[in-house]
């Protein structure tokens, strides 16, 4: 599996047998630009303009933006509704978080999720080895909420997105925390950003949890 980092909280998941996008972004709003992208598989964890940009993906992809199971191309896909906020959903509403399998890897993407979801939701959630998680605060939860919950779901691998970079808009910017926050409150004070991951199963440590930050 080949991960990358396409911007916000979107990202491009190469499996063996189809490709998936994650929350692709209008580049109006965000202020990055959204890369020329094909998938067979589209998720849209809600309906805000810099998380359904379905019409900068090609290739006529499944799309995805409500919870359940759906398999595709070898790929099966289970979606848990939660909230963008604290209130409930009363607030921005509510949020889809998509778990990925394909390739005996489980990807979580959290999408814009505004609160920690309680035990029994997170058990339900089953095990994990890659977590795609917000971590910018404000429209999310911030980088010590989403170290509490990275610690509470234990992956193997935490990819951190959503959060402050470089060419974002200024309302963005201006609002949204950098990825530094949230290493420093997993205890690593430094990092190296790395432009894709390519991961298989028996790549995955055994023990312990380890944070990669991807570029876009």
């Amino acid at each position: 599996m080949e991960i990358r980092y396409l911007g916000h909280s979107s990202f491009l998941i190469k499996a063996k047998t189809a490709r998936i996008v994650t929350d692709p972004f209008d580049p109006k709003m965000v202020g990055l630009k959204f890369p020329k992208t094909e998938a067979d598989i589209v998720t849209i964890s809600h309906h805000h303009h810099d998380h359904d940009y379905v019409a900068g993906v090609g290739g006529n992809p499944l799309i995805l933006d409500w919870p359940g199971e759906f398999e595709k191309m070898d790929v099966r896909i289970f979606g848990y509704q939660s909230f963008h906020d604290k209130q409930g959903g009363q607030e921005r509403g509510e949020v889809v978080i998509y778990k990925i399998e394909t390739e005996g890897l489980s990807v979580l993407h959290a999408g814009d999720l505004g609160m920690i979801p309680d035990d029994d939701f997170i058990e339900s959630l089953g095990d994990v080895d890659i977590l795609m998680l917000p971590v910018g605060g404000f429209y999310t939860i911030d980088a010590s909420e989403g170290a509490k919950l990275a610690r509470k779901i234990e992956p193997s691998i935490i990819i951190p997105m959503h959060f402050s970079t470089p060419g974002l808009s200024p309302d963005l910017a201006g609002k949204l925390a950098p990825v530094g926050d949230f290493m420093k409150e997993m205890n690593g004070e430094s990092f190296t950003p790395q432009d894709k991951l390519v991961i298989k199963k028996e790549d995955l440590a055994e023990e312990g949890m380890k944070v990669i930050v991807l570029t876009n």
